[in-house]
């Protein structure tokens, strides 16, 4: 029988969500890459991988270029929302990921996760960047994965334009995330992201924590603060020591198995 995955979405950002018990051999990059392909694998923004140890769950984040992810904000309510319904999620609602523990808090289809402490790895402060289409100010966050965040009136205008450009910045030796953000009032904001390793998705809730996070800080937003995504609404709220909560939905779309041709390819790489 081939390996066992559901299919979940939050705002319209799309996982595969697997438990690594149920792969006969390792995800590598290479086997990212074909489950995340659209045409020859599953189709997907990346895969959550879940791997159960001493009773605590851990989410693993692969990026459909085969790369690895600290954390990704909505993956973890989809991970969370799925640990729940299974009744293998922690009673004190941790789950750890690549940048840390996170706790989470499940009620129906909306999921609540304490991120942890932003920070400004560079200083609390925008600094200017050069690219190929001219100079642009940037404030660098970091929620335990790289954020680069950018006010612009238009994001839609700029995202698959300046993103990939400011990714592979050599001020980012590691890659970065970017998000442009609008100021839609006091406690408001538009914002359209370029994810490291995907592109243009719908929605990144870590970029949403990011971008609340400097607006807070930088541009004097109120918390909590509604971020609108392509793909929906999140609602983040930021302490005034940086401790970030997201609160938004995350649901399954499908479950299946991967077929046998499939499955051949895979073990084959």
């Amino acid at each position: 029988m081939g390996i066992a995955f559901e299919k979940w979405q939050g705002l319209g950002n799309h996982y595969v969500v697997t438990e690594a018990a149920a792969w006969p051999f390792p995800i590598t990059p290479e086997r990212a890459r074909l489950v995340c392909d659209p045409n020859f694998g599953i189709g997907s923004d990346g895969i959550l991988e879940i791997v159960i140890s001493n009773g605590v769950p851990e989410m693993r984040v692969w990026n459909p270029d085969g790369s690895r992810a600290e954390n990704c904000g909505n993956g973890i309510r989809m991970v969370s929302r799925y640990l729940h319904g299974r009744g293998m999620l922690p009673e004190d609602g941790r789950v750890l990921t690549g940048a840390g523990e996170v706790t989470v808090s499940v009620e129906g289809s909306v999921v609540s996760v304490d991120m942890g402490r932003a920070t400004f790895p560079s200083g609390q402060r925008e600094e200017a960047l050069g690219t190929g289409e001219g100079e642009v100010a940037l404030a660098e966050v970091s929620m335990g994965n790289p954020h680069a965040v950018i006010r612009h009136d238009d994001p839609d205008a700029v995202v698959s334009v300046i993103g990939p450009l400011v990714e592979v910045a050599e001020r980012f030796p590691d890659r970065t995330n970017v998000e442009f953000i609008r100021r839609d009032g006091p406690s408001e904001i538009t914002m359209r992201v370029w994810e490291r390793g995907a592109g243009v998705t719908m929605a990144c809730g870590t970029g949403a924590c990011a971008a609340a996070v400097a607006g807070v800080a930088l541009d004097g937003l109120q918390s909590p603060v509604t971020v609108h995504l392509a793909g929906g609404d999140l609602l983040i709220e930021v302490d005034d020591d940086l401790r970030v909560t997201m609160t938004g939905p995350a649901d399954p779309i499908y479950s299946g198995r991967m077929s046998a041709e499939l499955m051949s390819r895979l073990e084959a790489m």
